[in-house]
């Protein structure tokens, strides 16, 4: 490829060959058998294709008041019968068949915790689930036609080198050395008891049409999406009891083929089946698990196991890897075991068990969301941007959407009606991702080279072998001594012909020389079978001592054969003793983990007890401190209720008195009215001359002033009045007339005058309601100051107001006729109540108020 730049733009990609014939994802669905406390079930498969769901008694209602019922198809469904062996032969004997002949594959199992993802993928000692038996079927099928360890190796970008056999035994004895290589186990004895019987003998499978022309190595690669973040399992760290590291997360990038891998991803070489699921297990121990309401070992993370498989074809001759990193084809089959999605309302989830809970709902929303983009965007024909970005898992298998190789989804189904609302969920997805078609991938080129050479070539060399037999020279058959090169050795030790060529029939001397190497010749050659005759009877000699030694050889195996049946019915009896320890052993790891486990919710709850402990006692603390603190607001509230309501009796008191003293007033006057209209002569106004009343009348002894305020000291003599007379004010002639000795008259107040002064009035006119001038005294006390000044305290308001009748009396003559006057008639008379304010610090009667009485119709 030629690429042109220009500034400010970047180069396109070159695009891959792709195909135009698509396949659907396939999508199975498993269903789980029902717990023995689980009661209701709300699955039921109807065919091999169809499912029906039945809402739980909670929710068998819809809006119109039916029965809810829906039914989903699958490319196949496998109930609670189905064996682990029928499911892999359905879903992921395809996907090896592709990896061997180049072609990728994605595997993922989905569904609600507690469906049996985690069963499915991996399985149980005797149960093995899609992934040992998918190991299985590879090593089983590529067995014979491995290569030797690091003739392949990973180049660290996604990528794979091919070395010669030279390098690659350089590069072993320098990890035997360093101790780094795993060793291949020979045999089950030394296997974890959890990997032990997987897979039966019989269960096993085996590809067909294994390009024999080929040599083939395994890599495997464990990974972990948690929280958002890659994890390699492993990644060998060394353990720091005191202050242990965190494990470094890992990035996404792309290779030059525009391919994603995990950079820095450890990639382990294997060699069977049995030492690649043990490299599994060693990472399967360090992936997030925890203990929730719905499971014990509920999956935190996504899982990814990567198998990657390199091929090249060998040489010409058949005999060795073609050195030419371009012919090498590097196919990968992921299997993925996703979290389960949940509702922490259900799982009662709290503090980091809710994060992993909502980052494992996100990652599983933003599939369902580039599914759907995807199936949008195939069907209306729109070109939508897929978010594969917006989450690891995504963005880590988006070539396979894009016809990278086949996607396969096993649905995981839990028919308990606890699950019914997210198992619809599970339901719709599954559904929607079947109407996704991805593209086929196209078929790995074919070498060049002619086919069946690995086969000549081992013809080749059991010929050279059995003719060397033959001739009895050493047999050995990894020698890779060509039967030519022998002939040829042989024919050159003979003295070279001389030319032979006849120019002219007179020529005699060709001939007799001829003649003479020719006899040469022959003498060499008598010679020499001289020579050989001599070496087979020796030859023979040692065949005899060979046949006599190997009569002996044959009398020691016999011995050997019988000390063999011995050893082999020891060694039967001591797998039989060691297959019951594994059992053993496995049992104890079991009840380890599950004593671990209860440790920890022992240990958890001992924690939540002490917490709440902590938390009732600050509570109690609380409570007898919020008691003190209520117990004194209580008995300060109830000391100023009381103060409350002593003032509030005295003031009454006091009020009761004077209204009983007013009335007493009334009464007196009533009957001073009274007795005067008795009396046979009343004089006239003129004649009369007016009492003079007390300006006030001595309270009841009883009594007491409402509000007491700072008075002046009045021992010294009299009080002095400030009279705040207006220079405008009208003589109304009434009865009452303000009478204040010793009284300073001012028209405006001043200074010098308040300080001369205990008492303030001020007079005050204005148009009454009957459209009468009314005058208004406003008494008050003068109060000294902090700064030396005064201040007047009103205390008290006396009205004054004028009567007509009494006016238009005083106009008549004074021999006219009594009866027409304001004052001859008691009702006229006692029209005028004299009332006096409630509350006066001047005692009854000093303020007058003129009532008019109301008439009864």
């Amino acid at each position: 490829y030629f690429y042109f730049y220009r500034k400010g733009k970047t180069p396109r990609r070159p695009k891959k060959p792709s195909s135009n014939e698509k396949d659907p994802v396939g999508v199975y669905c498993r269903v789980r058998p029902l717990g023995a406390e689980d009661k209701e079930c709300c699955i039921e498969v109807i065919s091999s294709t169809t499912i029906q769901l039945h809402a739980p008694e909670g929710f068998k209602t819809n809006r119109n008041g039916e029965y809810k019922e829906t039914q989903y198809s699958f490319k196949k469904v496998f109930g609670v019968s189905v064996s682990q062996m029928e499911l892999f032969e359905h879903v992921a004997k395809v996907l090896v068949d592709d990896l061997i002949r180049g072609k990728n594959g994605l595997l993922f199992t989905y569904g609600v915790t507690g469906s049996g993802k985690t069963f499915t993928m991996t399985g149980s000692p005797g149960q093995g689930g899609l992934l040992p038996r998918s190991l299985d079927m590879i090593f089983n099928s590529i067995g014979a036609y491995q290569a030797k360890r690091y003739v392949f190796k990973t180049d660290e970008k996604n990528g794979m080198e091919v070395q010669s056999e030279v390098d690659a035994l350089l590069e072993r004895q320098r990890q035997e050395n360093n101790m780094c290589i795993p060793k291949a186990t020979p045999s089950r004895q030394r296997l974890d008891p959890e990997i032990a019987d997987m897979i039966k003998p019989e269960e096993a499978y085996k590809a067909d049409g294994i390009d024999e022309d080929s040599c083939y190595s395994i890599f495997v690669s464990y990974i972990e999406i948690y929280n958002n973040y890659i994890y390699d399992l492993l990644e060998e760290t060394q353990e720091d009891a005191i202050k242990p590291k965190p494990p470094q997360s890992k990035i996404l990038r792309e290779d030059q083929n525009h391919n994603m891998y995990v950079a820095g991803c450890m990639e382990v070489e294997v060699k069977s089946a049995e030492e690649a699921f043990q490299v599994f297990w060693r990472g399967q121990k360090k992936r997030k698990v925890a203990n929730t309401r719905l499971n014990r070992e509920s999956s935190r993370s996504h899982s990814v196991f990567i198998i990657k498989l390199a091929q090249a074809p060998l040489d010409a001759d058949g005999d060795n890897i073609l050195q030419d990193k371009n012919q090498i084809t590097v196919s990968q089959l992921c299997l993925v075991d996703l979290a389960g999605s949940e509702r922490t309302g259900r799982t009662g989830a709290e503090g980091t068990r809710i994060r992993e809970a909502g980052n494992i709902n996100q990652s599983l929303l933003n599939l369902r969301t580039c599914i759907e983009i995807l199936r949008e965007n195939q069907m209306c024909g729109t070109n939508k941007m897929v978010p594969y970005r917006d989450s690891k898992i995504t963005h880590l298998f988006k070539n396979y959407f894009d016809g990278e190789g086949k996607v396969r989804m096993v649905v995981c189904v839990n028919p308990k009606a606890d699950d019914y609302e997210e198992t619809l969920l599970v339901m719709r997805f599954a559904e929607m991702t079947q109407e996704v078609e991805v593209a086929r991938p196209v078929d790995r080129p074919i070498c060049g080279f002619t086919p069946g050479r690995r086969h000549r070539n081992q013809a080749f060399k059991e010929e050279l072998s059995r003719k060397l037999e033959e001739r009895g020279g050493p047999v050995d058959k990894g020698d890779n001594t060509d039967v030519s090169s022998v002939i040829n050795h042989l024919v050159y030790t003979l003295p070279p012909l001389p030319s032979s060529e006849l120019s002219d029939p007179h020529d005699d001397v060709t001939l007799p020389r001829l003649i003479e190497a020719l006899q040469n010749r022959h003498r060499i050659r008598q010679m020499m079978t001289e020579e050989y005759n001599k070496a087979g009877s020796m030859l023979q000699d040692l065949d005899n001592n060979f046949i006599s030694k190997d009569n002996f050889i044959h009398e020691q195996n016999a011995k050997l054969a019988e000390k063999d049946k011995i050893i082999q019915n020891n060694k039967a009896e001591i797998e039989r003793l060691e297959k019951k320890n594994r059992m053993q052993e496995h049992k104890i790891d079991i009840l380890q983990k599950t004593t671990k486990i209860y440790e920890d919710d022992k240990r958890s709850l001992q924690q939540e007890l002490e917490t709440r402990e902590q938390r009732l006692q600050r509570e109690l603390s609380e409570k007898r401190r919020m008691e003190q603190r209520m117990h004194g607001v209580v008995s300060d509230t109830q000391f100023k209720w009381e103060k409350e309501c002593k003032r509030r009796v005295n003031a009454m008191q006091l009020e009761m008195q004077n209204k009983l003293w007013v009335k007493d007033e009334k009464l007196k006057q009533l009957k001073a009215i009274v007795t005067e209209s008795k009396t046979p002569e009343r004089p006239s106004r003129e004649e009369r001359i007016p009492a003079k009343r007390s300006a006030s009348p001595s309270p009841l002894p009883t009594t007491t002033p409402v509000r007491p305020l700072h008075r002046r000291s009045r021992s010294a003599g009299g009080e002095k009045w400030v009279d705040h007379k207006p220079s405008s004010s009208l003589d109304l002639g009434t009865v009452l007339q303000p009478v204040i000795p010793n009284a300073i008259q001012v028209s405006a107040p001043n200074e010098k005058a308040l300080s001369k002064c205990d008492r303030y009035v001020l007079t005050h006119q204005e148009v009454a309601s009957d459209g009468e001038i009314q005058t208004k005294l406003i008494k008050g006390e003068v109060i000294k100051t902090r700064g030396g000044g005064q201040a007047v305290q009103f205390t008290d308001i006396e009205t004054l107001k004028q009567d007509r009748k009494r006016k238009s009396s005083e106009g008549a003559p004074a021999n006219g006729d009594r009866s027409d006057g304001a004052w001859t008639d008691v009702e006229t008379r006692c029209s005028v109540a004299m009332e006096m304010r409630a509350g006066s610090n001047m005692g009854p009667g000093y303020e007058h108020h003129g009532i008019t009485k109301r008439r009864k119709p």
